[in-house]
């Protein structure tokens, strides 16, 4: 026995696989890829009932009880079975008779055949089975049989270990070896009630998958509406972000502090001249939550996170995009992406002007222009002709902005050109502060679905942005943030004079103009709206992310979902 995890070899030369992997493998083999090969894993409520279960079976005896009074119990033994190649750890072990037993406990129920009679599902068979061997080959005894409790009928259920089942288990690493050296993943399961109660159904996104294949199919909702997590962002300069226990504390220069339970925190995003401890740091990587640096006037800087994508997602990316047919994925993508924004802009000019007659007629010349710009792009042959016609439909965009904001709108706060950074008016600085924040969304996004932001397929890569994240920036930019700030624009929310600092060369958001901003732009990742490709409701939040992983399945076998959305 050994709880080193990496002195199981087989033949001393492949990794171990974990017996809760066959597990996995068992239920689905595209669970146990994404787990196992990817290394994903989504913890949901589920799992975590799973986990107080075993921790409530208390702390047991070691091995080196074996020798003693054999009406033992030894909990969470761990075992490693170098001649299979396995490593795990079983709930509990017992001694009858003379015989050593292994016992698995799981919260669910048990099978039930034709009269009712209480089973082992296959995949906790396996499991157990595995156990089995681990423990004959550890001691050099005969395991006949092994047990699986199961607490929600709280019945147990004996599982003869015969040489049926010890092929299973066999033929199950097999399988797992061979999973594990593909490059591709598994098709979805046939048996769409496996998903239902699957925790990484948010990453797998079967659903979406079948009804790529059969557009008439009508996806479940599988996918969370949203995250109940928030943002933490500190603002004031000289704060600091330090941990209590499971808690961040945030200390301000005025001595003032506020708590905030990790349980509850997303992300944390620190702004301009704030600071965060190497423990808090600690608790955001054992908690999966991201830190994103940006500057005071919103810029995105870095992004620190614990899921950042493992070895195979960024290989397909790369192959997909630079590999063979990777200038055709390109410009399918950026066709896809182009379109997208094109008509979202002349779909929102639509709405905002249809109850004034005026305004319509002002603005009929752009719309017209942007469905020729539709349908260019549409046909594009490539990405630099692609570049044009969005260059052109921004400018026509732009003409028209100020048909989009009410007569109550001061002078100050209306469009006058785009300046970036430094920004010379006020409207620029609170586009150019809430881009910064969709751009830290959008990383967050892509790195919680493994993508590589470096390698995208429109943006021209330079030092100072990230590819694929300006990319997947684009579909969002007018649904998350122009149209909430021209909302508050046209609410007089916005004081020219208070929110914003002006000098010579530059303006830009006060604090008080920055909070305002952030607390805009974070209720609108928590608005929920109904995608149009999918037909289920989710915020904004949710769905940034869920583009992000159609993106990823289009060069994973199941393309067609990434950019569809349009604004209604």
């Amino acid at each position: 026995m050994s709880s080193d995890p990496e002195r199981g070899r087989s033949g001393g030369h492949e990794p171990p696989i974990r017996v809760m992997a066959l597990h996995a493998l068992m239920y689905c083999e595209r669970l146990y890829y994404l787990e196992e090969v990817e290394e994903l894993y989504v913890a949901d409520d589920r799992v975590y009932a799973g986990r107080e279960l075993h921790e409530s079976l208390g702390a047991g005896h070691g091995p080196s009880n074996l020798g003693s009074d054999e009406r033992g119990r030894w909990t969470s033994l761990e075992l490693d079975c170098p001649s299979l190649g396995l490593v795990g750890r079983v709930d509990v072990m017992k001694r009858r008779d003379g015989r050593l037993i292994p016992y698995e406990h799981k919260r669910g129920r048990a099978l039930r055949d034709s009269d009712g009679t209480p089973q082992a599902w296959e995949t906790d068979a396996v499991q157990v089975a595995a156990y089995a061997l681990m423990i004959e080959d550890a001691f050099g005894v005969h395991v006949p049989e092994g047990r699986v409790r199961y607490h929600a009928d709280r019945v147990t259920v004996r599982i003869r270990i015969d040489e049926a089942l010890r092929r299973r288990v066999t033929d199950a690493i097999d399988r797992a070896r061979q999973l594990r050296d593909r490059l591709e993943r598994p098709p979805v399961t046939s048996n769409r009630n496996l998903c239902r109660r699957c925790s990484l159904a948010p990453v797998c996104l079967p659903e979406e998958s079948r009804h790529t294949a059969d557009p008439a199919y009508v996806p479940r909702r599988l996918f969370p509406e949203r995250d109940p997590r928030t943002s933490l962002h500190v603002i004031s300069p000289g704060s600091r972000v330090n941990r209590d226990g499971e808690c961040f504390v945030v200390t301000r220069p005025d001595g003032g502090t506020s708590r905030h339970p990790s349980g509850e925190i997303g992300s944390v995003i620190l702004h301009g001249a704030t600071q965060i401890s190497t423990q808090a740091l600690w608790l955001c990587a054992d908690h999966d939550i991201a830190v994103h640096w940006v500057t005071g006037t919103g810029r995105h800087v870095a992004s620190l996170t614990s899921t950042a994508g493992q070895v195979q997602r960024r290989i397909r990316q790369y192959q997909a995009l630079y590999g063979q047919d990777g200038a055709a994925t390109r410009l399918r993508l950026a066709r896809a992406l182009v379109v997208a924004r094109i008509e979202s802009q002349r779909r929102y000019i639509l709405r905002a002007t249809r109850q004034d007659e005026d305004r319509r007629q002002r603005v009929e010349p752009a719309l017209h222009e942007l469905a020729l710009l539709v349908e260019r792009a549409q046909y594009a042959r490539d990405i630099q002709s692609l570049r044009g016609y969005e260059g052109t439909a921004a400018r026509v965009y732009w003409s028209v902005f100020n048909d989009l904001l009410g007569d109550n709108v001061p002078a100050e706060l209306r469009f006058t050109g785009r300046t970036r950074r430094p920004a010379t008016d006020r409207l620029s600085a609170a586009l150019n502060f809430g881009y910064g924040l969709l751009k830290t969304a959008v990383m967050r996004a892509i790195l919680a679905s493994g993508l590589e932001p470096a390698i995208g397929f429109y943006h021209t890569p330079r030092s100072a942005a990230y590819p694929l994240v300006l990319d997947l920036m684009d579909l969002f930019r007018l649904l998350v943030w122009d149209i909430p700030l021209i909302g508050a624009l046209n609410r007089g929310q916005f004081d020219p004079n208070t929110d914003f600092v002006v000098s010579s060369t530059s303006v830009r958001l006060s604090d008080q103009g920055r909070r305002k901003v952030i607390g805009l732009f974070e209720g609108r990742l928590q608005e929920t709206w109904r995608h149009p490709v999918v037909g289920y409701s989710l915020s904004y939040a949710r769905t940034i992310e869920l583009e992000a992983r159609l993106l990823e399945k289009e060069w994973s076998g199941e393309p067609g979902l990434f950019a569809r959305l349009r604004l209604r």
